[in-house]
C-alpha cells in the first residue's frame, strides 16, 4: 500500500508530458525546525509517519494554485514545492529555496494571487514566491511575509495577493471574493480564546492588568469602555475571566525558571502570529530578561538597599552602577543562580557576582562627577533629554490650572514677580513673557488629582511646576520650582504650594537640588507613562488593528501604514504581562506606583489625535 502510493507519485514526477507549457517559480520560505526556540505545544507533531516523512520528501506537503484576475478568476492546478528535505541555498542564513513548476493555462492569463495550502505538520514562515517568464509579464512577484500553518488550522484558505496595490474600486473583479474572505477571517467572530495559529484582530480594553484572584492587593481599575476611565483599545486574547472578578480577563501563569529559555512559550500571550517578533529579535530576550529581573533579582536588590527599603542609601551606591556595579551578598547570588537560566545570567553579572547591572558611564560623569548638579546641566538635560515634548512657552503670568475650581478649588501657582525677576537678566517679568523668554515644565495638573492615594503609599510627592528662561546662548536656566501638594482639608481647598529659587550655599542650595530632584522625577515619570507608554506605545495599537480589520493588504493605504506598526502589539502584549500590570516593573520604579496606569486614563481625556503631529504640538504649546 505504501509502496503503492510512493510508486504513483514518482511516476507522475517522472511521466509528464513535454507538450504542456510551464512557467518556473522560486520560493523563499524559513522552516521551523531552523528557528531558535522548540515547537509549541499546538504544533508537536503528533501523528507523524512515515508516509507523511515520505510525501515532504517529494515536496507535496505544500501546495500552490495560480488565481487569475479575469476569466471569473480561474484557479490552477496545484503545483508542489520540489524536495522539501534537499532545498537549493537561500541568500538569507535560515531560509530554504526551493523551485516549484506550474501547468500554465493560457485562461488564467497574469496570476493575481496565489492560493498554498499547507499539508505538513508544522507551520513554515513564508517570505517570497517568485514567477518566472509568465507570458505577457515577465517576473511575477509575491511578497508574503507571514506564517503558514496546517491546513486544518484555517477555516478559509490562505490566500497571497501579487505585490500590487489597488483600491477597491479598482480591484479586479475576481479578488473581490478572496479580499472578503481574507478580511472576514481577520475579523473573527468575537469569541472564544485566540490560539497561536489564529490571525485575528479583535478589541478589548484593558482588564488583564490585574490578578484580583491573587488577592485585593492585585486588583486594578479596568480601563478603556467608560468616561471615567477611557483608553485606547488593546487586541482581544478571550482567556477565561478570574474567578473573583468575571470582568477582568486572567493572566498567563508565572513562567517557570527552571525550565530552558524559550521567549515564545515564556510569554505566550496571544497576539495574531504575524505581529510577533522575529525568531532572532534581542526584544524577545530582553523581555524574558525583565520579567526575570522582576520576580527573582528585585528581592536582591532589595536585600541591597538595607538601610533604606527600595531606596540607595548613599550616592556612592549610585556611582557603584557606573563605576564597576555593586557585589551581591552570597546567600543572593546563589538564590539567583538557581533560578535565572545560565545564558541570562552571563548578561547580568560576572559568576564571581561582581559588577552586577553595571551600567554605562553617562558622558557628563565622565567629566565631572559633580556636573549633573549644576543648574545648567539641568537645563540642558531638560531640553536635550528623553522628554523635551512637555515644555511649552508660557502666555499669562502667574501660570494658571486647568483643573476644575468647582472640584479642586484654587490651583493657579503661587510663583511671583519677586521670585524670579532677579534671575532675568535685566528683563521685567512681562518684557520676558513678551519677548517669548519665559518656558515652563507643568506637571501640576495631570498629577495633581491622583497626589492624596499617591502619597497615601510608601511613595512621596508632589506637583510641580518649573519655569526657565531662554537664554540669548539658547540654552534654559531653572528660574523657580514650584512644588504643590492637595489641601489637607480636601481638595476643593485648592493646592498648598511652596516656591524654591536658584540657591548656591548653604541649607537653600541642598533645598534647591531637592526641589530639581523633585521636578525631573515628576518629568521621567510622565516620559514613561504618557508620553513613552500612553501616547506612542498604547494609542497606536487600534490603529494596527483597525487597519487589518477593514483595509485589504491590496490596499495602498494598507502597504503605507503597515512598516510602521512592526512588533508594536507584541511589545504592548509582553508589557501588559511583564511591565504595566500589578505590581510590575513600571508600577515597582515609577512612583505613581498601583496608580500608575489609571492616572495615565484620566490624563488620556486630554489626547486629541489633529493635536499629536507637527506643526499642531508646537502650537499647542505655543511655538512659533
Amino acid at each position: 500500500m505504501l509502496l503503492g502510493k510512493i510508486g504513483d507519485r514518482v511516476s507522475g514526477i517522472l511521466n509528464r508530458g513535454d507538450d504542456q507549457k510551464r512557467v518556473k517559480g522560486s520560493v523563499v520560505l524559513m522552516k521551523k525546525n531552523v528557528l531558535e526556540f522548540n515547537p509549541l505545544s499546538a504544533s508537536v507533531n503528533v501523528g507523524s509517519s512515515l508516509l507523511d516523512r515520505v510525501g515532504d520528501f517529494l515536496g507535496n506537503g505544500i501546495s500552490i494554485q495560480l488565481v487569475s484576475g479575469h476569466s471569473a478568476g480561474k484557479v490552477g492546478k496545484e503545483a508542489h514545492l520540489e524536495n522539501w528535505l534537499t532545498s537549493l541555498p537561500a541568500l538569507t542564513p535560515g531560509d530554504s529555496l526551493f523551485r516549484v513548476t506550474f501547468e500554465w493555462d493560457e485562461s488564467i492569463g497574469v496570476p493575481e494571487a496565489l492560493i498554498i495550502k499547507n499539508n505538513h505538520l508544522d507551520e513554515f514562515f513564508l517570505k517570497t514566491i517568485t514567477l518566472e517568464d509568465v507570458p505577457g509579464e515577465g517576473i511575477v512577484c509575491f511578497i508574503c511575509n507571514s506564517w503558514v500553518y496546517p491546513a486544518g488550522r484555517y477555516k478559509h484558505t490562505r490566500v497571497f495577493f501579487r505585490n500590487k496595490s489597488y483600491l477597491p474600486s479598482a480591484t479586479p473583479e475576481p479578488l473581490l471574493k478572496y479580499r472578503k474572505e481574507e478580511l472576514e477571517s481577520l475579523r473573527g467572530n468575537g469569541k472564544g480564546e485566540r490560539k497561536e495559529w489564529d490571525r485575528v484582530y479583535d478589541y478589548d480594553v484593558y482588564n488583564d492588568l490585574g490578578d484580583p484572584d491573587k488577592g485585593s492587593k492585585y486588583v486594578r481599575q479596568t480601563l478603556g469602555g467608560s468616561s471615567e476611565f477611557p483608553y485606547p483599545r488593546r487586541g482581544r486574547t478571550g482567556r477565561a475571566p478570574n474567578r473573583t472578578d468575571p470582568k477582568t480577563e486572567s493572566r498567563l501563569k508565572r513562567v517557570n525558571l527552571m525550565k530552558p529559555l524559550d521567549p515564545l512559550e515564556a510569554l505566550d500571550i496571544y497576539v495574531p502570529r504575524d505581529e510577533r517578533f522575529g525568531h532572532l529579535k534581542m526584544s524577545d530576550f530582553l523581555a524574558y530578561g525583565l520579567k526575570s529581573l522582576s520576580q527573582s533579582i528585585k528581592p536582591a536588590l532589595e536585600h541591597y538597599f538595607d538601610q533604606t527599603r527600595n531606596e540607595f542609601d548613599n550616592f556612592q551606591e549610585v556611582y557603584d552602577l557606573y563605576e564597576g556595579g555593586f557585589k551581591l551578598p552570597t546567600a543572593v547570588l546563589d538564590t539567583i543562580r538557581k533560578t535565572v537560566p545560565f545564558n541570562m545570567l552571563k548578561e547580568l553579572f560576572r559568576t564571581d557576582g561582581e559588577q552586577f547591572l553595571r551600567f554605562p558611564v553617562p558622558h557628563v560623569i565622565k567629566v565631572d562627577k559633580s556636573a549633573w548638579r549644576t543648574d545648567a546641566e539641568f537645563g540642558r538635560e531638560m531640553l536635550a533629554g528623553v522628554h523635551p515634548i512637555a515644555i511649552r512657552r508660557l502666555e499669562e503670568f502667574p501660570p494658571a490650572s486647568k483643573l476644575d475650581h468647582k472640584v479642586y478649588g484654587d490651583q493657579t501657582s503661587k510663583i511671583t514677580e519677586d521670585h524670579i525677576e532677579k534671575n532675568l537678566e535685566g528683563l521685567s517679568v512681562y518684557e520676558a513673557l513678551y519677548t517669548n523668554k519665559l518656558f515652563i515644565l507643568d506637571h501640576h495638573d495631570s498629577f495633581m488629582p491622583y497626589l492624596t492615594r499617591i502619597n497615601s503609599t510608601a511613595t512621596k510627592t508632589y506637583a510641580s511646576r518649573t519655569l526657565l528662561l531662554l537664554k540669548n546662548d539658547g540654552t534654559l536656566k531653572p528660574l523657580a520650582i514650584e512644588l504643590s501638594l492637595p489641601h489637607p482639608k480636601g481638595d476643593q481647598f485648592g493646592a498648598v504650594s511652596k516656591v524654591y529659587t536658584p540657591a548656591e550655599e548653604g541649607v537653600e542650595a541642598t533645598i534647591w537640588q531637592l526641589a530639581k530632584a523633585y521636578a525631573a522625577v515628576n518629568d521621567s515619570g510622565y516620559h514613561q507613562l504618557i508620553s513613552h507608554w500612553l501616547n506612542t506605545h498604547a494609542v497606536i495599537e487600534p490603529f494596527v488593528i483597525a487597519t487589518n480589520r477593514q483595509l485589504s493588504v491590496l490596499h495602498p493605504i494598507y502597504k503605507l501604514l503597515q512598516p510602521h506598526y512592526r512588533d508594536t502589539m507584541n511589545i504592548n502584549a509582553l508589557a501588559r504581562q511583564t511591565l504595566i500590570n500589578a505590581e510590575g516593573i513600571l508600577e515597582s520604579t515609577v512612583f505613581p506606583g498601583k496608580y500608575a496606569l489609571e492616572m495615565s486614563a484620566v490624563v488620556y481625556k486630554n489626547w486629541v489625535f489633529t493635536e499629536q503631529a507637527l506643526p499642531a504640538d508646537l502650537l499647542k504649546r505655543n511655538g512659533s
